[in-house]
């Protein structure tokens, strides 16, 4: 039996193009915010780190050492997950030979980021932190997305995250506003990810004009960039999104 279908969802997968890397989706206890009005991944947790446990050790099992970069996700934060399965990331990395490492964080959990880095650097790994954003917009993003950085300017966000994520292809987004995010996320952090909205089970949905704007006049501008990634679809990097079928612990 492989992983997607012991979990019901495609966890592993090896990304190519400006960014390769190999990309694993974990579970841990869930996001600790679970207020932005666009996300349903916190769905995606368990109550229990034995299972939690178990589950991820498959996952990371499916490893190869490809590239010097694996990517940890887990519909939450890196501080979500529980200590063997972080201990075994660890020890994954070091068996096949990967240099470095990904994980996200909220915002909420800044304070926890520094000795988190330095644990995974004193491992002989180096480490980036990735940070959904979403917008740099800050009225739009928390008084409509409800991301929980009130006030945050993208000079406090660098303080604490190498990398970012966007969301685009929203009710409300322009041209100009969308580039204007992109130009900010290039100028302040190493890389950044912009996502294009997948319908989910949230109370925001995509805006297909929106989304057609996007395509026409941003994605043309951005598409050789090599510190971009962009994800017209939920699924371009392999990985199938959580649902509420009972997968959730």
């Amino acid at each position: 039996m492989t992983v997607t279908q012991a979990t019901g969802f495609a966890r592993y997968s090896i990304t190519s193009g400006h960014n390769p890397h190999e990309i694993v989706m974990l579970r841990g206890s869930g996001c600790k915010w679970r207020k932005c009005r666009f996300c349903d991944y916190h769905l995606d947790y368990s109550k229990s780190e034995d299972e939690a446990f178990e589950l991820n050790k498959k996952v990371l099992d499916c490893v190869e050492g490809k590239y010097p970069l694996l990517e940890v996700i887990n519909s939450g934060s890196f501080c979500d997950l529980d200590e063997r399965t972080i201990e075994y990331i660890i020890k994954t990395a070091k068996d096949k030979d990967v240099k470095e490492l990904s994980f996200e964080c909220h915002w909420i959990h800044r304070d926890f980021i520094a000795p988190f880095k330095k644990r995974i650097q004193d491992a002989g790994l180096s480490v980036r932190i990735k940070m959904g954003v979403e917008t740099f917009d800050e009225p739009f993003r928390e008084s409509y997305l409800v991301k929980g950085m009130p006030g945050v300017t993208a000079e406090d966000i660098a303080k604490y995250a190498d990398d970012v994520c966007l969301l685009q292809g929203i009710p409300g987004q322009s041209a100009e506003s969308m580039i204007s995010d992109i130009e900010t996320a290039l100028k302040y952090f190493k890389r950044a990810c912009v996502n294009i909205m997948t319908k989910n089970s949230a109370k925001i949905v995509p805006d297909e004009r929106v989304k057609k704007i996007f395509v026409e006049k941003v994605y043309p501008l951005y598409l050789d960039n090599p510190r971009l990634d962009i994800l017209l679809e939920n699924g371009d990097w392999g990985l199938s999104k959580p649902t509420q079928s009972g997968k959730v612990s």
